[in-house]
């Protein structure tokens, strides 16, 4: 249809978003011959000009209770925007090739707001039918499958605490040759048994470890010592 309304032609050229555009074959209403417009969509606004960069449109299709569909033309590979009812026009339209026919064709049928309104009806019936699904239990293990194995990690040198507080290996050696010494020597007090959680000191563990060898350095020197009084006095003897 032709149309002089300004605020059509200043949306047709205006910098809004443009879902397609592109030139195509339009027959015209009384001569019946095919003319090359240039055509943009705009929503469920269809503009077509005379070529690209004009100015004002030389009409525009509105887009609402039509149909999209392939025309009988065996030169052309045309389809057609009909409306229904009656005295009510349908307009030819020809692309150069049939990918651009079935995208223009595809744009076109779901630019209508009776298109919009369906899918935003379809989307919510999906999302009704989600939040009404009942949440799906896990399906438990067949009987007899294997098992995988924990994926728990652990430290070997983490050791089990036991009821018995152990020491040291050198601290029970220490106590060994404590032991060993109130048996050589059974004048001095056995050494006890420390008690558990006991914190040992540097000059406790040096003590522990000094004084036997202390006593067996004296034991030594004493018999040395004795050693050569005996020989001193077999030479004055002598």
């Amino acid at each position: 249809m032709k149309i002089n309304e300004k605020n059509l032609c200043a949306y047709a050229v205006s910098a809004t978003p443009v879902d397609k555009e592109g030139y195509l074959n339009k027959r015209g209403e009384v001569n019946k011959t095919f003319l090359r417009r240039y055509f943009v969509l705009k929503g469920n606004l269809l503009f077509y000009f005379d070529k690209k960069g004009d100015k004002e449109p030389l009409g525009v299709i509105i887009l609402e209770g039509c149909t999209i569909e392939l025309a009988e033309e065996e030169e052309q590979f045309c389809f057609k925007v009909l409306f229904h009812g009656t005295n009510n026009r349908t307009y030819i339209l020809g692309a150069e090739s049939q990918e651009a026919m079935e995208q223009w064709m595809k744009s076109l049928a779901c630019s209508s707001y009776d298109y919009m309104k369906l899918m935003v009806a379809e989307l919510q019936r999906q999302l009704d039918d989600i939040e009404d699904t009942p949440v799906v239990v896990p399906v438990t293990q067949a009987q007899n499958s294997p098992v995988a194995p924990p994926r728990t990690r652990h430290n070997p040198f983490n050791k089990p605490d036991n009821s018995t507080h152990h020491r040291p290996y050198s601290m029970r050696n220490a106590t060994q040759s404590k032991a060993d010494e109130s048996s050589r020597y059974p004048d001095q007090q056995a050494a006890s048994p420390l008690p558990k959680n006991t914190v040992i000191t540097f000059r406790e563990l040096h003590n522990s470890y000094g004084r036997p060898i202390l006593q067996d350095f004296n034991i030594w020197k004493r018999q040395q010592r004795n050693k050569r009084d005996n020989a001193i006095g077999n030479l004055i003897s002598f």
